[in-house]
């Protein structure tokens, strides 16, 4: 698109917003002001239950993830931290891979514990029977809070395998019992500047029980540890119709809405980019944060944005690009949202009125806002467009050679 063309759509858009008295320039300004954060797991190789697929490119050690998400930032201009995940991104010198990321323009984010994938939490982690494995799960965990002291992260988010398979496995109060131990050990080791948000999954990989299934049960746990911790809401970690938004607008009142992995699901936690099955959904999320933001009777929120996608079928730094224009896209149309209409057709219970006001922010196409901020960023208008056309990815196929990061 001409730089004139531009100029007008946005024009023409901004003509339209000011009759419901929004002002573009405003939303404009507020659409680089969001941070969305990209895991490193999601640059490596990744597959199903079945097969990992390896691709040309893929980076072969943690350094060369940041320097593709280093990529996504410098065409995004809003993805300037990266999550890691313990072992998988374990290096010996954590002050050179700290260099290394702000080199390429990006900071170390989230601490990631991994309790799932050694032989000795077959049966679970903190709630392992076993006192031996028990202690094992908290020294990895106190572990990763070091390495978050040391590479500058005030984000510790740990999320738990552990369930049963069938019924009588295990006892349900005396697992309770252990995640509240361990965790508060872990709590009291973090510095008071950093905050733990602990992530939910209904299910898998356990199908009869898991010990942290929902928000209510991370909730719980939250409140008993302290202040500094909060929940974590992953999009794909519940069963299906269950009502996020609702959830989300839950938390902030509890005062416990910590964090988001954002992705997108059709079954289960299928890991897909952001927006490519329920854009909708992603809209209806940030309208009650940015509501809430907005709401001066609100304490202001602190919410960590944070992509969790394993991108199977698309190429890696592509994925990761559009999905940050998702998220970005969904929290722009929330600010389109007319507030003193919204409020006034819900005081006199006027349904149908309340939902088109949400509708009518939904449906305005926000591309020649998104488009202008980045121009005036100094950023192509278009990231994806703007990736291919650099060469990077054949770059990265030709001179990356060797095994790669990734699942086994």
């Amino acid at each position: 698109m001409s730089a004139d063309r531009l100029s007008r759509e946005y024009a023409i858009l901004g003509e339209k917003l000011a009759e419901r008295g929004i002002e573009i320039d405003a939303i404009k300004k507020a659409a680089m002001t969001l941070h969305v954060e990209t895991p490193s797991w999601g640059y490596g190789n990744s597959g199903t239950r079945f097969k990992v697929f390896h691709e040309k490119g893929i980076p072969r050690d943690t350094f060369e993830k940041f320097e593709d998400a280093g990529v996504v930032h410098k065409l995004t201009g809003i993805a300037p931290s990266v999550a890691v995940h313990i072992p998988w991104d374990k290096v010996d010198d954590y002050t050179k891979l700290r260099n290394h990321a702000e080199a390429h323009g990006v900071a170390i984010g989230a601490v990631n514990p991994n309790l799932f994938q050694e032989y000795d939490y077959k049966h679970g982690s903190l709630a392992h029977v076993n006192r031996e494995v028990r202690r094992r799960s908290i020294d990895h965990m106190k572990e990763c809070v070091d390495i978050a002291v040391e590479v500058g992260s005030n984000l510790f988010t740990p999320w738990f395998a552990d369930g049963t398979n069938y019924p009588g496995q295990g006892n349900f109060r005396k697992r309770r019992a252990w995640f509240d131990e361990g965790l508060a050990e872990v709590y009291h080791h973090m510095p008071n500047t950093m905050r733990m948000l602990v992530e939910y999954k209904f299910f898998e990989p356990a199908f009869y029980h898991t010990d942290v299934a929902d928000w209510g049960v991370s909730y719980a746990i939250c409140k008993k540890l302290g202040d500094r911790a909060q929940v974590l809401v992953d999009t794909g970690h519940h069963a299906q119709g269950t009502n996020i938004e609702w959830i989300v607008a839950t938390l902030i009142y509890e005062g416990r809405m910590g964090g988001f992995h954002f992705n997108n699901r059709k079954y289960a936690d299928d890991d897909l980019t952001v927006g490519s099955i329920n854009p909708y959904e992603m809209f209806l999320i940030y309208n009650e944060l940015v509501a809430a933001e907005q709401d001066p009777d609100v304490p202001k929120l602190d919410v960590a944005y944070m992509l969790d996608q394993s991108h199977i079928i698309k190429r890696k730094v592509e994925a990761a690009i559009q999905s940050v224009m998702s998220v970005q896209d969904g929290f722009t149309k929330a600010f389109l949202v007319e507030r003193d209409k919204l409020e006034a057709a819900r005081e006199v219970n006027d349904t149908l009125m309340a939902e088109t006001t949400l509708q009518r922010a939904f449906n305005t196409d926000v591309s020649p806002i998104l488009q202008t901020a980045r121009v005036e960023a100094g950023l192509h208008p278009d990231p994806i467009a703007a990736y291919r056309e650099s060469g990077y990815q054949e770059k990265i196929e030709a001179e990356r050679v060797g095994d790669a990061a990734g699942w086994s």
